[in-house]
């Protein structure tokens, strides 16, 4: 067509599609769920796919990553709500701040995000944690800045490497990538990117912009807890951590044991991350409610008032979905594929950079996390020994870069601190940047050995 061949139509196909979704959903405000379905659609036509094949290649998308993604995300919000209400965060976050002490209170807030984090939106683990914040910025003296970077840091490390967050577990079943594998080496790679970005930018960073709190939300959020009121440390530690654990020791199992073994099967069943994350919210109704003293109306208000919030993620989630599988479907995946193995690019530097292009220009890790990992799947099939956990790993780290005014995380933390937009972009999107480019160094040095 147009003088062209087949794949090259196919490949300027895409590139249109993609500039036109990223208009979309910038220029035109569009919402992302709509946006990806227009896109989608548009795609399927223009790549001379028929009628019926283009739906039904829409409709697979969507249920196949809702399938799994949807049943994970409503399991690991309600969670994160009954952590969040019980007050077990407050638990780890003092718990660390007073182990670690005023001198060092910027690791403990960057630990604590990190353990809090895992099983939490980053916009849900922010707003609970930002009262920390204030707090200890107002007892100890300490910069706003050197202490909520860290904090900021540790939230975005696990939200875009570690599973069962929603981003890197969607990578992981687009990459067919092991779950087990993906949370160890996601751990490896986020602790110390985290370090970096957090409490080592945050004390640099903090000399040249202080930062000064908005005394109305230091007013509004500013809450002494009685620490006798709040669940102990260790069981905190144990609900939130146990479906890593979980998942985990499904891992070793089918790594130790021979197929067959009924330790292995028994793993395998509760290992899944639809079980094991069942298994550790049942946990949380009576290590957060009843133990406690909360009862079960209560915790149903929680469960309940916990989707709501979710609904145009995982509507978004679907839809990419659906136009990761056109991607497929179409050919345009296979042509990506295999331009990548002539020119010899890294996959996983393939991986980083789709997705830091769809991030930068959407705004949306989540976007780019979808379309990013549906761009590169076909190199998995074309390239041996491609090692899929890092895949997912590098298109996470993808995602988080250069976080800017398209950027709802961005306006967030602007308003929350109190900063100037020059200023918001010297600390937030430098740390968001920072976080991308050394995660994806760690996982470049990762992929050396595994």
């Amino acid at each position: 067509m147009f003088g062209m061949s087949h794949e090259s139509f196919l490949l300027l196909d895409a590139v249109v599609t993609v500039i036109g979704l990223i208009v979309l959903i910038t220029k035109f405000k569009f919402h992302p769920f709509i946006a990806l379905i227009i896109a989608a659609a548009f795609l399927g036509l223009t790549s001379g796919m028929p009628i019926g094949t283009i739906i039904k290649a829409f409709q697979d998308g969507f249920g196949g990553v809702l399938g799994f993604v949807g049943i994970i995300l409503a399991l690991g919000t309600m969670l994160g709500k009954m952590m969040a209400e019980s007050g077990g965060a407050d638990q780890i976050a003092q718990t660390l701040i007073r182990a670690f002490g005023k001198d060092k209170v910027q690791w403990a807030m960057m630990f604590a995000a990190f353990l809090v984090g895992i099983p939490l939106f980053f916009e849900i683990g922010f707003v609970l944690l930002i009262p920390l914040v204030f707090i200890v910025a107002r007892r100890t003296g300490v910069s706003i800045i050197k202490i909520g970077i860290p904090l900021l840091a540790g939230l975005s490390a696990v939200h875009g490497l570690v599973p069962p967050h929603p981003g890197p577990l969607l990578a992981i079943g687009v990459f067919g990538a092991d779950i087990g594998k993906t949370i160890l080496y996601g751990l490896i790679v986020a602790l110390p990117t985290a370090i970096i970005a957090g409490p080592i930018f945050g004390t640099f960073i903090a000399k040249h912009i202080p930062g000064h709190p908005n005394q109305e939300l230091v007013d509004q959020l500013v809450r002494d807890e009685d620490a006798g009121d709040l669940p102990s440390f260790g069981i905190t530690l144990v609900t939130v951590l146990s479906p890593v654990f979980l998942m985990l020791l499904k891992t070793f199992a089918d790594v130790a044991l021979p197929d067959g073994n009924f330790f292995r099967t028994f793993m395998d069943l509760i290992g899944h991350p639809i079980s094991a994350l069942l298994l550790a919210l049942l946990l949380s109704l009576y290590t957060f409610g009843y133990k406690q003293g909360i009862g079960s109306q209560q915790m149903l208000k929680w469960l309940d008032s916990s989707l709501a919030p979710t609904a145009a993620i995982i509507l978004i989630i679907g839809a990419g979905g659906g136009f990761k599988q056109m991607l497929v479907t179409s050919g345009v995946g296979d042509v990506i594929g295999h331009m990548a193995v002539a020119a010899q690019i890294s996959p996983i530097l393939l991986a980083w950079l789709v997705a830091a292009v769809i991030r930068i220009a959407t705004g949306s890790a989540t976007v780019a996390t979808i379309t990013g990992a549906g761009i590169v799947v076909p190199v998995v099939g074309m390239i041996p020994g491609v090692n899929r956990e890092l895949l997912v790993l590098a298109t996470g780290a993808g995602s988080l870069i250069l976080s800017h005014v398209n950027d709802a995380g961005f306006w967030l933390v602007k308003q929350y601190f109190n900063m100037t937009v020059a200023e918001t972009f010297k600390t937030w999107t430098a740390m968001e940047t920072i976080l991308s480019v050394v995660g994806l160094g760690f996982i470049l040095l990762l992929s050396l050995f595994v």
